[in-house]
């Protein structure tokens, strides 16, 4: 006699666009873009393709749904009342941790500028631009310079983390690095023979801030 296959228990929960979406970045986190397939986030959440579709209508879809949620929470923390300069650190560094954390939003974003998490990026910086007082002109440059620094720094930084095996020792590779920059040509190198020994001290979001902090200061000295 034939032995029946038990089969897979299924969620007797309501499934929502929250919950997909969760579950989305949790396999994408754990996997990167390509680990993000309908037949793994339906094993994941214990249900069928279907319930999914119902939500969402395809791959893109979803990585934008992803991406934008993450991204909302990081505007959305800034206090109202927060001074505007601040703000503008507060948005740079929430997105910078963000990428840091979530590597394949860096790439997604620099491809897809089209995304809601981008306007979402724009607003936070552009708003607390012109409590500043940067004049109406000046106001779109100085929002690009912003948006296209941080995601820059942030998807180069996030990309860099993943170039080596999981426990490398950063100290020890910096050290290395700038070992190599000192056995350059000091006449033809003479800056880089001056920096290299920073480099294996220096704090990656320490530095990121101090280039937000010197947009800011060409763009604040636009002010009236």
């Amino acid at each position: 006699m034939a032995t029946r296959t038990k089969p897979a228990d299924r969620r007797t929960d309501a499934l929502s666009k929250k919950r997909i979406v969760e579950a989305a970045i949790e396999l994408l986190d754990a996997g990167g873009e390509s680990a993000l397939t309908f037949r793994a986030l339906a094993a994941h959440l214990a249900t069928g393709s279907g319930a999914i579709y119902h939500h969402v209508a395809n791959k893109d879809d979803l990585l934008a749904a992803a991406t934008n949620d993450v991204i909302a929470r990081v505007v959305t923390e800034v206090a109202g009342d927060a001074d505007p300069r601040e703000a503008i650190r507060t948005v740079a560094l929430g997105v910078f941790d963000a990428i840091d954390a979530h590597a394949w939003m860096g790439a997604l974003l620099s491809r897809t500028p089209s995304l809601v998490a981008l306007p979402q990026i724009f607003e936070g910086f552009g708003g607390q631009l012109q409590a500043l007082g940067i004049p109406d002109r000046a106001q779109f440059d100085s929002a690009s310079a912003l948006v296209s620094y941080t995601l820059g720094v942030a998807g180069q930084n996030a990309a860099n983390a993943h170039l080596f095996p999981h426990g490398t020792d950063r100290a020890a590779f910096l050290a290395a690095a700038a070992a190599q920059w000192a056995r350059l040509d000091p006449a033809r190198y003479q800056f880089v023979h001056k920096v290299a020994a920073q480099l294996p001290e220096h704090d990656d979001r320490e530095q990121f801030l101090a280039g937000i902090d010197l947009i800011l200061a060409g763009t604040e000295a636009l002010a009236p």
